[in-house]
């Protein structure tokens, strides 16, 4: 399989000093506004984790604090991004099966928990993505191994 590489113009602007630290915190910047909000009304916090099942409540919400803001923070600051980005991926995941469970839901609030759920998990994509970004080895499969007939 092979690629076609990018126009010029579009590798130039790829590389672009400012464009990996804005796109590493509009990745983290929906992590950061929701940490922040949960710390400035814990009540809520707790109410909401509660709300989709998790319990204790105030655990979760610790926990989802903790994890989206200390997650972000490594993100935007280019300082290990797996673990940030992890941290985030399975705060993420847990939150797409509590709050998104289109299976057991039916009409519109079926079609709107769906494409919430695929839209969270895009979002782990992106954060895996930039943990590849971060790492400095660019992701390329291996060839398949060829067999030389005898």
């Amino acid at each position: 399989m092979s690629s076609v590489a990018s126009p010029t113009w579009v590798s130039a602007i790829l590389r672009w000093p400012l464009l990996w630290h804005a796109a590493r915190m509009a990745l983290v910047s929906a992590y950061i506004l929701g940490g922040s909000a949960k710390l400035l009304d814990f009540a809520g916090a707790v109410a909401e984790q509660e709300h989709f099942g998790l319990h204790p409540g105030w655990l979760w919400a610790a926990a989802a604090i903790a994890i989206e803001l200390g997650g972000s923070l490594l993100v935007v600051v280019n300082r290990f991004v797996w673990l940030g980005a992890g941290g985030l991926g399975i705060l993420t995941f847990v939150a797409m099966l509590a709050a998104n469970a289109f299976w057991t839901m039916g009409g519109h609030e079926r079609f709107m928990a769906t494409n919430a759920f695929f839209e969270h998990l895009g979002l782990i994509a992106g954060l895996v993505v930039a943990s590849i970004a971060s790492d400095g080895a660019p992701f390329r499969p291996k060839p398949a191994a060829r067999t030389q007939a005898t």
